[in-house]
Parts: structure tokens; C-alpha cells; sequence
């Protein structure tokens, strides 16, 4: 094997692995621990009136639709994902923002919302360690788009997982964006 397909390899097995812990989670539990995210809004080092891109959730994922709901109250304007291929781009999210099936179970705004660039991600993933490095579901939307993003203005991204999601080291590619930071029910945590 290859390096690069070592450490393929390796975060093939480390997804399994925390996603079934993530999936052992009563829902009960995972609820609450979603919900425990907007006690931490203000923690967030977010700038005033910064666009934050959250995330509409899938499967067992941590839900930050409360967290969402709450940074609005704060003043940030909100957008959602929309997966145009290998890459995102951002529709802004409002009350009344009409939203479609984008497959995978989750939802995004239509074409009538407008296109917004963030300044912030907040990031779904299935692990990461204590140094942001992060493992995603394994189809770089988010590298690819981070590294666009990247080159219009500073972006500040991070991801939003339960606290079991963390494991001990993500192997990293050069093609792995780290995170500035996570925020679990146990609060926001920066990196770097």
C-alpha cells in the first residue's frame, strides 16, 4: 500500500469506527446534546453580523438547527449548503426561505434564495482529534469548497460534532483542511 492509500485506509476505519459510536447514541441523548449547542452561541468567536453557514442534518448527526436559530437572535445572517457538484455554494437562509430535497435525507433553499459567501462554516463531520483535523464522510465537498472560499477572505470554520465523536489522531492528506475549532454539548474548543 501506498502512503496515501495507508492513510485512506486508516480514515476509512476511523469513520466506521465513530460513526457507529455516534449511531450507538440514544436519541433521547442526541437530542439534548443538540440542543446544549445554542447554550454555547456566544462562546463561538464569531465577528458581528458574520454570515454563518450551517447545516440541515442527516441520519445521527448533531442537529444545529437550534444553535442556528439562536446565532440569528445574535444578529448573524444565515445561509445553507447546496452541492453543485465537487464543490458548495451558499444560499441564504430566512424564515421563510423555501426549502427543497437535496437527497441524502437533508434540504437546502431554492433557487429563488439568493447566493451568499460565508464567514463562517459550521461544519458537520464524523471525527476529529484534539489538533481540528477533521474526517469527513469522504467526499472532500467541504476541502474543496473551504479552499475557494479561502481565497476571497478569511473564513473561519468549525465543526459541530458530539464530544464521542473525538478520537485519539486523524491522519491527515494535503488535501485535508483543518478545523479553527469544535463546538460538542461540552462547549467550543479552538485549535491552532
Amino acid at each position: 500500500m501506498t502512503d496515501l492509500s495507508s492513510i485512506a485506509a486508516e480514515k476509512d476505519s476511523l469513520r466506521k469506527q465513530v460513526l457507529a459510536r455516534r449511531k450507538a447514541m440514544p436519541e433521547v441523548e442526541r437530542i439534548e446534546h443538540s440542543l446544549m449547542l445554542s447554550d454555547h452561541a456566544e462562546d463561538l468567536p464569531l465577528p458581528a453580523g458574520a454570515v454563518v453557514a450551517g447545516f440541515w442534518p442527516i441520519r445521527d448527526e448533531i442537529d444545529p438547527r437550534p444553535l442556528m436559530d439562536r446565532l440569528r437572535q445574535l444578529g448573524h445572517p444565515l445561509c445553507l449548503p447546496v452541492m453543485t457538484g465537487p464543490s458548495l455554494i451558499f444560499r441564504r437562509l430566512e424564515r421563510d426561505t423555501e426549502l427543497v430535497s437535496a437527497g441524502f435525507g437533508t434540504s437546502e433553499p431554492g433557487p429563488s434564495a439568493g447566493e451568499v459567501r460565508p464567514d463562517v462554516l459550521l461544519m458537520p463531520l464524523a471525527g476529529f482529534d484534539g489538533k481540528g483535523t477533521r474526517i469527513g464522510y469522504g467526499k472532500a465537498f467541504y476541502d474543496i469548497t473551504i479552499a475557494q472560499l479561502q481565497h476571497s477572505g478569511p473564513l473561519l470554520c468549525v465543526g459541530l460534532a458530539f464530544s464521542v465523536q473525538e478520537v485519539d489522531r486523524v491522519p491527515a492528506e494535503a488535501h485535508d483542511k483543518p478545523l479553527n475549532g469544535i463546538l460538542t454539548e461540552q462547549g467550543y474548543r479552538a485549535f491552532g
